[in-house]
């Protein structure tokens, strides 16, 4: 039987911040219906290349190949979990940590990571849209395997944490595209009512196109006061 404790040391061992288990139904697309439950898992970006961001007021090169060495690096783990799923018994989807597809309109991945991280009690969305960590701010990336695995009932968190965001609009201001509305996410609200996806990619593809083909900003998660180091 999969021992989800020795796990998750694993992991922690591997450089991963926080994982987290979570139930997902209900939040999936009709395909993904039979992968109900939710490994997350959360890795801390380097304060310097962010520090370097939040300085510059611009993306960095720095930041662009953190970003995806990042990225790559939680692919490998999130294939590492599938597969210890699987051969457990269950079935598994290892979900990508950068995601672009067309089939849930534009600007969207197959499944938000954010959900399964704000479901597993890891954190909010902000007011810009992101998933915060009470301690490691939006300075970070996620990744999911989704999975059908019986996972044992305390391990799985179904209670959202309430956004700690309060009054500050740092990340509305300091964004370059105006995207960023400075709302609260709420129940019922969706990705619009706080950001404006084609706002934050049109700019980056004019401004950035020579850091990260324009892929890239990472500005308001610089300014964010969650994740800053103190002193």
């Amino acid at each position: 039987m999969m021992d989800f404790d020795k796990l998750t040391r694993e992991l922690y061992e591997e450089g991963v911040a926080a994982v987290g288990f979570a139930d997902v139904s209900g939040a999936l697309a009709e395909r993904y219906a039979a992968f109900p439950r939710a490994v997350v898992l959360v890795w801390r970006l380097c304060d310097g290349v962010f520090d370097e961001v939040a300085q510059m007021r611009t993306p960095t090169f720095s930041y662009f190949q953190h970003y995806r060495a990042v990225n790559a690096n939680l692919d490998r783990l999130t294939l590492r979990i599938a597969t210890m799923l699987e051969r457990d018994g269950a079935r598994a989807m290892p979900v990508a940590a950068s995601q672009s597809v067309h089939d849930n309109g534009p600007y969207a991945g197959i499944f938000p990571h954010k959900t399964a991280a704000v479901r597993a009690g890891l954190g909010w969305i902000g007011k810009s849209a992101l998933f915060v960590s009470p301690e490691f701010g939006p300075r970070v990336r996620l990744a999911t395997v989704l999975t059908d695995h019986p996972l044992v009932p305390e391990q799985v968190k179904r209670e959202a944490s309430v956004s700690r965001c309060g009054d500050c609009t740092r990340c509305r201001d300091a964004c370059p595209a105006q995207a960023i509305t400075g709302r609260h996410y709420g129940s019922g609200s969706v990705r619009e009512d706080l950001f404006n996806p084609a706002a934050c990619s049109n700019h980056m593809k004019k401004a950035y196109q020579l850091i990260g083909r324009g892929a890239v900003c990472g500005i308001c998660a610089s300014v964010c006061p969650y994740g800053q180091r103190r002193g």
